[in-house]
């Protein structure tokens, strides 16, 4: 990440880094990420939602939705993202 970014980071710039972290690692745990983003980005990019758990915001998810396409899907039981696999159904959530 360039110095630029870490100095003023922008909901893509998250993005991307969630998209890396799954690309390399095959998957991100909704947990790890939040707690990764706010040590490395800042609060500006979680809130807590309405069950009081801390979350990434809209604008992160929406940045990250439009470049991963359909080759992340959000494995619900699990909280987590990972690489679409041959045998997932259409769509992003799978159960």
């Amino acid at each position: 990440m360039s110095d630029r970014a870490k100095q003023h980071p922008t909901p893509d710039a998250v993005g991307r880094w969630m998209l890396t972290q799954v690309e390399v690692e095959g998957s991100l745990y909704q947990e790890d990420a939040v707690a990764d983003i706010e040590e490395m980005f800042g609060d500006a990019f979680i809130y807590e939602n309405n069950n009081g758990n801390p979350a990434i915001s809209r604008a992160v998810l929406k940045a990250f939705h439009a470049i991963s396409d359909d080759n992340v899907v959000w494995e619900r039981g699990e909280r987590m993202w990972r690489k679409r696999e041959s045998s997932d159904e259409p769509g992003r959530q799978q159960y």
